[in-house]
């Protein structure tokens, strides 16, 4: 499956532009959505599912064209995860999924089939006759993706699927994640670096509305190469001036000073030495660089 999107614009009635003249072409597998929140990642998904139509340009699943006349064969096709969810307080677990599938048109049998298979993958199991409103917001959010993943979608949308996990539960979820990406397209959106460098190859950068950079993550981090630097300091003061004027990845405190890594187009006029970026340096570096000193 192949997801295209050309010329894409949102505006909203406020004159608000969302989403600017966005070009991206997502294909098979996991496909990482990175960006700062207020980015447009949840506009663009909102228009991914049909729930909010381009005001101008064209998105295509498989050469069919996003349209009203065509929602409902692209919605048959979709799975989706949203950021906030709120499934039916009273029902319980089981209750629930087993409603989301009839909805989704999943025969009885087969739908409860799939719900044992992902009820363990999620370690919901021992929770499934548990009300919906007792659980926590990380099992709702599990509940959450076990729904969007009911009908099998082709093409599975998930708006930050870690949120509110512990590290055991994040693990746990990406590699659900991969293994239901076989043959399949997921779009992961998140805003949690980690997360992307775990379970994908491809990825895009997104900020005010624009991509901006789409492609393999080993090129991502290729580009920040030769713009990472790390500089130690005996004096906190020192360190604080210099946090001033850079982009700062991390910053380490230790019984001889302070470690601090930042992001600069040019070698920083203090002592330092380059390192090899990681893959958040080189987001770091992609998403300021317009702002970078140096």
């Amino acid at each position: 499956m192949s997801i295209k999107v050309n010329d894409l614009t949102v505006t909203f009635k406020n004159k608000v532009t969302a989403i600017n003249h966005a070009d991206l072409e997502i294909p098979n597998g996991v496909f990482g959505l990175l960006g700062e929140n207020g980015a447009g990642k949840t506009t663009f998904m909102r228009v991914l599912t049909t729930i909010l139509p381009p005001t101008s340009g064209t998105v295509s699943m498989d050469g069919i064209l996003y349209c009203e006349g065509n929602y409902p064969k692209i919605q048959h096709r979709i799975g989706y995860l949203p950021q906030e969810i709120d499934l039916y307080p009273s029902l319980t677990v089981q209750e629930c999924l087993e409603y989301m599938g009839d909805l989704a048109g999943v025969p009885k049998n087969e739908c409860r089939k799939r719900i044992q298979y992902y009820l363990e993958k999620t370690s919901l199991t021992e929770h499934r006759k548990k009300k919906m409103r007792q659980l926590s917001g990380g099992m709702k959010r599990r509940v959450g993706l076990v729904q969007a993943l009911l009908n099998e979608p082709e093409f599975l949308i998930v708006d930050e699927p870690t949120t509110g996990l512990d590290p055991e539960e994040r693990i746990r979820i990406r590699n659900l994640l991969v293994d239901f990406s076989e043959n399949r397209t997921v779009l992961f959106s998140t805003h949690v670096v980690e997360d992307l460098a775990a379970v994908c190859n491809q990825l895009a950068v997104m900020k005010k509305g624009k991509f901006l950079y789409a492609g393999s993550m080993k090129e991502l981090v290729r580009e920040a190469k030769g713009h990472v630097w790390i500089c130690r300091f005996q004096d906190e003061m020192q360190a604080r001036e210099v946090e001033k004027k850079y982009h700062i990845s991390s910053k380490q405190l230790s019984e001889n000073g302070v470690q601090i890594r930042l992001i600069s187009e040019k070698m920083p006029n203090v002592e330092c030495v380059p390192v090899e970026p990681t893959l958040e340096d080189a987001y770091i570096y992609i998403s300021g660089k317009e702002q970078l000193i140096g």
